[in-house]
């Protein structure tokens, strides 16, 4: 076990590092920072300054050593903008990213087991049919058009629900949340459909495949020829056999949904990473645009170990090999 997460430590060093390097070359070939952090009207002189106080006249391989040492300390650079931390910035803004992907990951995991159980259980009913029907095309819409039909439907026409912002929040352990309080999750309400919409229709696919893969095994047989209750036979023998690649497929949706929260952010005035990351391309805030990358990628590390030892208090009989190979897939 030591060794396999040794191993696993080891491979995350390395994809940090290659994502660094690959974010610090596409950013050079985007363009110069200078550019945007000077006016138009700026001499020679001015930007000469600018660029060495940001330490932008070094060479870019001598820019990325830098880095590298910085960040072996704990300290991954000052934003260009806003003259702070980079990574104090990305984590002031983790916690609005962190509730609207957790909200939106309880939306889809209860909804896309409950209905993927149903459908699986019940394929030839009707509604099993519209069920299927409906997470096709929860599939194919785009997030930014369902996103903006959202804010039409509920916040224009109906007038129901706040479009924009985080409402009120409840300070807890130092941290701004918005979920504590009633117009918080009002203001939640809408972003977190937005994005449970896509994980809602994967999941519901994933769990009616898994039934429909082990509803007419010889255990599932044998446990109703028991007299075992449906609620058990469907809790104990079925959902059980199939959590392992629903575990897998939640934790790496999790990931993907703080990752890719930028364009829901955006729509909603979501102040979020997403939306931080946006605005520091724009300006290509180098410090920022790299603190916001390795703090996704050490989530996706940490997220995916943390399946893999899911796996074992799931079914036993998965070794930690096996569960490194599975999360693989």
């Amino acid at each position: 076990m030591l060794a396999w997460m040794l191993r696993r430590s080891f491979q995350a060093g390395l994809v940090v590092l290659a994502m660094t390097l690959l974010v610090f070359a596409g950013l050079h070939v985007a363009g110069n920072p200078v550019d945007i952090l000077v006016p138009p009207d700026a001499d020679a002189a001015e930007r000469a300054r600018i660029a060495v106080a940001f330490g932008l006249d070094r060479p870019l391989w001598r820019q990325y050593l830098l880095f590298l040492e910085r960040a072996a300390q704990g300290d991954l650079g000052r934003s260009f903008i806003y003259n702070r931390p980079a990574l104090s910035l990305v984590f002031e803004r983790l916690p609005a990213t962190l509730e609207l992907s957790v909200l939106a990951l309880l939306i889809a995991a209860g909804s896309g087991i409950s209905l993927g159980l149903f459908a699986g259980l019940r394929p030839q009913a009707l509604l099993s049919r519209l069920i299927m029907a409906g997470s096709v095309v929860g599939l194919s819409l785009p997030t930014f058009w369902v996103g903006l039909m959202l804010v039409v439907g509920f916040s224009v026409r109906l007038g129901w629900l706040p479009s924009s912002g985080r409402g009120d929040t409840l300070a807890l352990l130092g941290v701004d949340w918005s979920f504590p309080t009633l117009d918080g999750l009002r203001h939640l309400a809408l972003p977190a459909a937005n994005l449970a919409l896509f994980k809602v229709a994967l999941i519901l696919r994933l769990t009616r495949a898994g039934v429909r893969e082990v509803v007419h095994l010889d255990y599932v047989r044998f446990a109703r020829a028991r007299g075992l209750a449906p609620s058990r036979v469907v809790g104990v023998h079925i959902l059980r056999a199939i959590m392992i690649p629903i575990v897998t497929v939640i934790g790496l949706e999790f990931c993907s949904t703080i990752a890719f929260s930028m364009v829901t952010e955006s729509i909603f005035a979501w102040p979020g990473m997403g939306r931080l990351m946006i605005e520091s391309i724009q300006v290509l805030d180098r410090p920022v645009i790299v603190a916001y990358l390795v703090a996704v990628v050490l989530l996706f590390v940490t997220v995916n170990l943390l399946a893999d030892l899911l796996y074992r208090l799931l079914d036993p009989r998965v070794g930690p090999a096996d569960a490194a190979t599975g999360a693989g897939r």
